[in-house]
């Protein structure tokens, strides 16, 4: 099993997840919705955790050897390229927020509570969800790039100063439920782990995140034989699963079940004829950036426009609603994401050249 393989399947399940968080921002809009449908769209918010357990898993994948090998010099390149990543779309989607925000003032339906402009410096520098706002404001879904970026910055001194490779199995284990229980007394008695996302969202992405990492450290370790370790994390992420349905507080058993998850998906993803792996659920995963940061402010206008009860959108509209975030997601990144990432990486390359060339004019 190669880690190409792997990547391509675990993108597929980042699709899914994606369109999970769609579901659930507009489950309360839906005219008719069944209770069993209600109920499961209720539980998107967890695909966030989700996110957070990947992000860790595949920047110890991508980048754990090059920072401890590069050591600090690395550092600046690492930093840039995860701020390509993220930054542009989200500068893009304030932009069409700040847009939105004018226009609602201008016809007299602005919302301050919704778009406060006091607030708008700390979502351009991604500060917006590290402990200096109340609410969620201008992009809602963009908290979780906020705290993401505080995990970004954190990861190398993890990446330097951890090495799983010398830790025993299991320890790792040990430290991947050591880290849920972490989590389950930082949430500070939170019924669920989307609760009060601006306070309790930093620290809900950073020990998840490096659940991750250990996550990624029992894969390397038993990718060339999955199935048996692969049906023992099916197994434990059923029993957690099970157990908040029994009502277990998801704070306490969700993390290390949805590890447990990740790292079954992982094992697997690299079997013949992998279903996440195909190529329309690979495309979903690759813009599932521009799905999760588009959809929100979409569904805001899409009810502005179209929409007289919010709270019972025809089955037709929403149909319709789905489409547009399919086809934005696709503009987004295909003419927005992707070119200004590659722009700022070629930025990037043409610096370090130049500091090259420099450097060596001065040392002849």
């Amino acid at each position: 099993m190669t880690a190409r393989a792997e990547l391509r399947a675990l993108t597929g399940v980042r699709g899914i997840a994606a369109w999970w968080v769609v579901l659930y921002h507009i489950r309360l809009s839906i005219a008719g919705l069944p209770p069993f449908w209600l109920a499961l769209f209720a539980k998107g918010y967890l695909a966030v955790d989700f996110f957070f357990l990947l992000s860790g898993f595949v920047l110890w994948l991508s980048w754990n050897d090059r920072l401890r090998s590069g050591g600090i010099g690395a550092l600046p390149g690492f930093l840039w390229r995860r701020l390509a990543r993220i930054w542009p779309l989200h500068l893009f989607m304030l932009a069409c927020a700040t847009a939105l925000a004018l226009a609602l003032a201008a016809i007299g339906k602005g919302d301050a509570q919704a778009f406060p402009f006091a607030a708008l410096p700390l979502h351009i520098l991604l500060l917006q969800n590290l402990g200096f706002t109340d609410r969620l404001a201008w992009n809602d879904p963009s908290w979780s790039i906020s705290t993401e970026w505080a995990a970004y910055i954190l990861f190398p001194v993890l990446a330097i100063v951890l090495d799983w490779r010398r830790v025993p199995t299991a320890g790792i284990v040990a430290a991947i439920v050591a880290l849920g229980v972490l989590l389950h007394a930082a949430m500070a008695g939170a019924p669920t782990l989307g609760t009060d996302i601006w306070s309790l969202g930093l620290r809900r992405c950073l020990i998840e995140f490096v659940m991750g990492t250990a996550t990624y450290a029992l894969w390397s370790r038993y990718r060339t034989t999955p199935i048996g370790p692969a049906v023992v994390a099916l197994f434990v992420f059923g029993g957690a699963v099970t157990a908040c349905a029994l009502g277990t507080r998801e704070t306490l058993v969700l993390p290390c079940g949805c590890a447990a998850g990740l790292l079954a998906l992982a094992l697997t993803s690299g079997l013949p004829g992998n279903p996440l792996a195909a190529p329309l659920l690979h495309r979903l995963g690759e813009i599932s950036y521009a799905t999760y940061l588009g959809h929100f402010l979409l569904f805001v206008v899409v009810k502005l426009v179209l929409v007289r009860d919010a709270h019972a959108v025809p089955p037709p509209v929403i149909a319709l609603y789905l489409a547009l975030v399919l086809a934005s997601s696709v503009v987004l990144y295909s003419c927005v994401e992707q070119p200004a990432q590659e722009r700022m990486n070629r930025l990037a390359k043409t610096w370090r050249a130049g500091s090259r060339r420099h450097a060596s004019a001065v040392s002849s």
